[in-house]
């Protein structure tokens, strides 16, 4: 399968389009995700960017109109100065256009970008210029209906080779969070 969605005359196509994002929604309030953060997945995102060494560490729920963080480990302060002399802080909540998640998403498996700069896709996207992101690894929470829920991922201001261990991680951390994401809907207990 090809991962080329189509592009309008005379312009790239930085994000993809989201068929799935109103029954996404409708699923994600239903699991009461998406809304706020959730210590637990603040926890996994903290353990995530412990084992890959990343600064930047997810949990995230796209919905219809952006990307929302429920699991979130950020630095206190942006690890990049920008030309102002600000750093910028990372919030809970993102634009649909920033970012390699709402990729994720749409292609159903995931994503490694050593450096987000040799691609002509993923180079101009918004994090590069305001939050310094230079690689990415995610990979999608796909559930037992095959509905893709979310990612998890991990980025760093530095190019870095993720290799076959990081994308075995990011997988994995995938896979297990849904399996605790059903457990905690069947079992009506919290994450």
């Amino acid at each position: 399968m090809s991962y080329d969605p189509p592009r309008p005359a005379g312009r790239l196509l930085l994000t993809p389009d989201d068929k799935e994002a109103p029954a996404r929604t409708r699923r994600l309030r239903r699991l009461g995700l998406g809304l706020r953060p959730e210590p637990a997945l603040d926890a996994l995102a903290g353990h995530l960017a412990s084992s890959t060494g990343s600064p930047y560490a997810m949990v995230n729920f796209p919905d219809e109109s952006g990307q929302f963080f429920a699991g979130l480990h950020a630095p206190a302060v942006g690890l990049v100065v920008k030309e102002d002399g600000t750093r910028p802080e990372v919030g809970r909540s993102m634009p649909r256009d920033h970012g390699y998640c709402p990729h994720v998403v749409v292609r159903r498996k995931a994503l490694a970008l050593e450096d987000v700069r040799d691609y002509p896709r993923f180079a101009g996207n918004p994090v590069v210029d305001e939050y310094g992101i230079h690689s990415y690894l995610g990979a999608p929470l796909i559930d037992t209906t095959g509905m893709v829920l979310g990612t998890v991922c991990v980025a760093d201001v530095a190019p870095r080779p993720w290799g076959r261990t990081g994308l075995e991680t990011i997988k994995a951390t995938a896979a297990e969070l849904v399996v605790r994401l059903e457990r905690s809907e069947d079992d009506g207990l919290p994450l």
